[in-house]
């Protein structure tokens, strides 16, 4: 059964990347096939699949990945997910166990506008195939406040607080690429340091999450934005101590103008690389 299933999900996923409107590279831009693509899949403990957020086709082959590793490792299977906050995870949990509705989970947990067209397939596929569902994000009033009094501030909350992100100090490389990128921003100066501490500290505590959650003998999925995982910075900059580099996998999508060949700006930014034309179909 599960050789049928893995079969039949290849052969859609062929036919569709033959008519879709986009390609799929290794690093050094070399195009790969679907098959290969998911063989890729295999034997990797962390996974993370890096998304433009309003990516139409993106969304449908992260659901697609999600029932591939599903059928593989069953319910050792941990999907984390930027999407949802730390201090929702017992809202998550009383979803899941059935004690909630689905009204009530979606009213409480601060969803993203396009949760239900975007997000919405994968959890309710991990839900009814008894999988778990972490939240890793850091709650946005933290965040917010550290982007507008530094990450210092976190100091001053109550231990409770402190349990929702990574554990202090945080200890930020600012040699990173990603993290230049962020303290040059154009407002620059001093809040483009605290730009770059918002931005830390939601990867550390990412990080931090997947750290706390990972499976033994089975693997992890983080969905998130593409700038959290690429080039392997990021969340990654917070896990290069605790998973090896062998057993992790970094997805991303970039959108270029002509698609036949990967330009040189986008090779390297992970180990996969789907790369849509720029018009690719929008969900908001």
């Amino acid at each position: 059964m599960r050789h049928l299933f893995i079969f039949s999900l290849l052969f859609i996923l062929v036919q569709a990347n033959a008519q879709s409107n986009f390609k799929i590279f290794n690093k050094q831009g070399k195009e790969i096939s679907i098959d290969k693509f998911y063989k890729s899949l295999d034997k990797k403990q962390l996974i993370f699949f890096g998304e433009f957020h309003d990516c139409a086709d993106i969304h449908w082959l992260q659901l697609q990945v999600t029932k591939y590793l599903h059928e593989k490792h069953g319910n050792k299977l941990v999907v984390g997910m930027e999407m949802f906050e730390a201090d929702n995870q017992f809202i998550i949990d009383e979803y899941f166990g059935g004690l909630i509705s689905t009204k009530n989970f979606e009213d409480e947990c601060r969803l993203w506008k396009n949760y239900k067209t975007d997000y919405k397939p994968v959890v309710e596929f991990v839900r009814e195939n008894n999988a778990r569902l972490i939240a890793t994000n850091i709650p946005r009033r933290y965040a917010n406040s550290v982007f507008y009094n530094g990450i210092d501030h976190l100091k001053k909350f109550p231990s409770e607080t402190k349990s929702y992100f990574a554990p202090l100090p945080i200890a930020i490389d600012t040699t990173l690429e990603s993290n230049k990128q962020l303290m040059n921003m154009s407002m620059g100066g001093h809040k483009g340091q605290n730009m770059m501490e918002a931005q830390a500290v939601k990867d550390a505590t990412m990080a931090h999450f997947i750290k706390q959650n990972m499976p033994e003998n089975g693997a992890f999925l983080h969905l998130n934005g593409s700038f959290h995982s690429n080039k392997s910075e990021g969340i990654l900059s917070f896990l290069k101590d605790e998973v090896s580099a062998d057993q992790t996998l970094v997805i991303t999508m970039v959108s270029q103008d002509q698609i036949d060949k990967l330009e040189d700006e986008n090779k390297e930014l992970a180990d996969i690389i789907f790369c849509f034309t720029e018009d690719y179909a929008k969900t908001h």
